[in-house]
This record gives C-alpha cells, structure tokens and sequence, in this order.
C-alpha cells in the first residue's frame, strides 16, 4: 500500500490520511480509501469534503478519477452532494465503532419516475372520452359488433385518413389504412413470416431497443445509420450492402431529439425510389412540438414509398393499444393477408370512440391543452437545470416529452447508480445505442418530463439536479 495525507484544512478539521493501492485502478484504490475512512469513523457524518480539484492536486490524480470515486460513493450512499454545500458525508446513526460493522448498501425503490416514453396518466381526458363513447355507441351499425374487418373500422381510417392529412401532411384514403394494436404491432406485422418485408434493415444508431429485439426475433437483421444534430444521415442508405428497407424518425429522432434535415429526407426517399423499396416512418410524437413549426410527415414527398405507423400511445394513452399503418397501395393486400380475416387485436369500441373523438374536435382540444402542459415542464426542467447545474447542456427540447442531458464522457454510469439511491428512474443513452454502431459513444441521461403527477413534479426535478455530475471546469471553493 502507498499512503498519502491530504491536507483537508477547515473543511474536516484536520489532515485526512489515506491509504492508495499502488496497483491498479487509482479511481477503485481512492474508492475504497474514502470508503474505508468514513467506516473507521475518521471521517465523521456531516464532514464536508475537499473540492475534487484540491484532492486530486493533494494526491497527484486525475479530477475526472476524484470526480468519479466521489459519485459512486454518493450512488453508494457514503456520501452526499448538494448544489452550493459540496459533498459531504451522509448522516449514519450510530458510534464509529457501529459504523465499522459492514452493511449492504442497496438502492432506494423509485420515488420518481422520469423515464421516457410515457403521457402524464392523469390528463386522460376521461369526461370527454366518455362523451364520444356514448356518441360512438348511440350511431354505431349493427354490424359493428360483429366479426371485425382486419382494417379497422371505416369510421375510424376516415376520420384519421382526414386528421392525418390536416395535421401531418399525409396523402392517403381510408383504404391505405389498416388500424394495429399500436406501433410495435405494426412493425410485427410488415416483418413476422416475410410475407410483406424482409431484412436486412437499417435503423437509426440511436433507438429503442425494444424495437431492435422484437425485430430480431422476427429475424430481421439490422444496420444502424449514423445519427447526429440532422438526424440518420440518410446519405450512406447505399452503401449499407443488402439493406431492403429503413426505419427512421424524422418528425424527432428518437432518442437524441432533432428532426431529420431537409436533404436527408430527400435522400431518404430518392434511395427508396432507386432500389424500389421502402422507408418506415416512426412518427411517435410529431403531435408534440414546442419551438418550431410543425415538421410535416416525411410520408407527404412519397406515399408509395413510405409507410407511416403512428398510434395514440403519446398523445393519449399506451393503454388503449391503437395505432395505424398509412401504407403504399402495393402493400395493402400483403399486409390484411398477414393479418388474417379479422381484427382480433383493437377494440372496436375504443376505434369508434377514437372516430368520435376525433370527428368532434376533442383530440384537437386534447392536444392544445398538452402541449401548453408539456411546454412547461419543459421550461421548468430547463430553468432547474440553468440554476441547478448550468454546465449541463440539454437537448432534443423543441418537441417531444422528454429531453437529453449531455454528460461529460464516462459519467453516464455513475449517474444512473446516483439516481438509483436517490429514488430516481430514468434512462442513459447507452441502451439506446446499436451494438454495432460505429463512431463517438454519447454519455447522456434520457429525461422524461410528462410522466411524474403535479405535486410530484419539483420534486423529481430537484432530485435529478442532486444526482448529476460535477461541473469538472468549474474552478475550486
């Protein structure tokens, strides 16, 4: 063992010696050193400790190595950090002599839910919902409650065939639609069995796993498209050997936040055009947008080589299981083949009501009410994050429901475990990341602001500041 004394002055009363290991990763040997310090009881509850500047000058180390060790000591619960108090040694009950007793530090249970991909459960517009459920039902055919045509109900493919093209730039007629259980449905059905579409296929670097794996399972292989600022960089499409089709989210690429630019959505199609295939268009949360005029739906510059998916999962509820696909007229037969002679899948109670719902003008009003809900959230998570902990950058905030925070590189993995022992659930960007995807990893957090209720919500918001990393530019207190 290497021993060192750090010179702690006023901050803990007196010289802190610690005991390095002389080999092997510096970041564990400090780990366990502090670790060990505050079991021993020569560091005491409350002690605040030096800035990681100062400690790593005192011990000749990185302060990316101090800045790391401290925050796994404070996802372990040893230690605590709070904008404008430093960090400090969590509160422990008991003399030093108790403290010496090895404990098993686990995680807290989560107290708030900041994970992506979720409305806020309580502005289910229930009284409304409940007035086209009536109005549906009194002027629904007999033959509605009979065996379901695979399409969907007519009454509800006219009335998206007409709302898609008012809000999203689709071209299309009910007989290009057939309503699905929702997006994963959807992507299901164009793949399951090859009957409609085979892979390879190319999907975005960034996206959601839970895609990838049912796509695999389907036997579907997959090459990623780069990802940056613009979006999938639609320009190499050509030089991905073999790729049959690409999934993309143009409207708000999923997760990093911009829409796809202009000339790579045009590449986009001219390369669907020139192979004779198709783009998937994942149009997730183009209802959602804040700081820019609405992007229209890619499906707009080719119908018959785009196939759009969308479903009500954002904008209303995950749990009503409708969504839809907008397809070329090429597909249409291929695609109620693979779905067999009825529709087994979506209620037709919930698409008539969604029909009435969207005819009267309530999801119009829905959404207004919404996206004024979800802009401020956005704007108060912003704010937090400006006063809380300016170093962090956030992006994808002109649209969607939630956000991602830019991490200095190799802090994702310890903020999550901070997060976790704090209560908070949310995501980091590596899951999101293609295995095989080349260039830069991004450390991130994938915040989801729609989720936690009102009286819930600044509380997630200060919790989340706790559990970010350190500003490692900012100068030593």
């Amino acid at each position: 063992m290497s021993e060192s004394w750090v010179n702690s002055g006023q901050r803990i009363g007196s010289d802190l010696h610690l005991e390095l290991a002389a080999t092997g990763s510096r970041r564990a040997a400090l780990t366990r050193a502090l670790r060990d310090a505050v079991r021993d009881g020569r560091l005491a509850s409350g002690s605040r400790l030096p800035p990681y500047r100062s400690l790593a000058a005192d011990l000749g180390l990185a302060r990316n190595t101090v800045a790391e060790a401290y925050a796994e000591l404070v996802a372990e619960g040893w230690l605590t950090a709070r904008q404008g108090s430093g960090t400090r040694v969590a509160d422990r009950v008991g003399t030093p002599d108790a403290v010496r007793v090895p404990r098993r530090v686990t995680a807290r249970a989560p107290v708030h839910d900041l994970t992506q991909g979720q409305p806020d459960a309580a502005a289910f517009p229930r009284t409304a919902w409940l007035a086209a459920t009536r109005r549906a039902l009194g002027a629904a055919p007999n033959e509605a409650f009979g065996p379901g045509d695979p399409r969907g109900r007519i009454e509800l493919r006219r009335a998206l065939a007409e709302y898609l093209a008012r809000a999203r730039g689709v071209r299309t007629e009910p007989e290009r639609i057939v309503v699905t259980a929702g997006f994963a449905a959807g992507l299901r059905l164009l793949f399951t069995g090859g009957a409609v579409l085979r892979g390879p296929l190319a999907v975005e670097s960034y996206g959601l796993p839970f895609h990838r794996e049912l796509l695999t399972t389907a036997g579907v292989p997959t090459r990623p498209l780069p990802v940056d600022e613009h979006g999938a960089d639609t320009a190499v499409l050509g030089s991905l050997g073999g790729v049959r089709a690409a999934l993309l989210t143009p409207a708000h690429q999923f997760p990093t936040g911009g829409p796809l630019h202009p000339e790579r959505r045009v590449a986009a199609v001219d390369w669907a055009r020139a192979r004779g295939t198709v783009v998937l268009e994942d149009d997730y949360d183009g209802d959602f947008r804040y700081d820019r005029q609405p992007v229209g739906a890619l499906q707009g510059l080719d119908p018959e080589r785009v196939i759009y998916l969308g479903s009500v999962s954002k904008s209303l509820s995950p749990a009503l299981r409708i969504g839809w696909l907008v397809l070329p007229a090429h597909l249409v037969d291929p695609v109620l083949a693979g779905k067999g002679e009825r529709e087994g899948f979506t209620s037709v109670v919930d698409q008539l009501t969604l029909a009435a719902f969207l005819e009267s003008g309530a999801y119009d009003r829905h959404l207004r009410r919404m996206r004024q809900h979800y802009r401020q959230r956005r704007d108060q998570l912003v704010a937090a994050l400006a006063t809380q902990a300016p170093h962090i950058a956030v992006s994808g905030i002109a649209a969607g429901l939630h956000a991602v925070l830019q991490l200095p590189p190799g802090t994702e993995r310890s903020a999550l475990k901070a997060a976790a022992w704090h209560g908070v659930a949310l995501d980091g960007l590596a899951p999101f990341r293609h295995p095989a995807a080349n260039g830069p990893t991004l450390d991130g957090l994938v915040v989801g602001y729609a989720t936690p209720p009102d009286h819930a919500w600044r509380a997630a918001l200060d919790a989340l500041c706790r559990v970010l990393p350190p500003d490692l530019a900012a100068p030593a207190t």
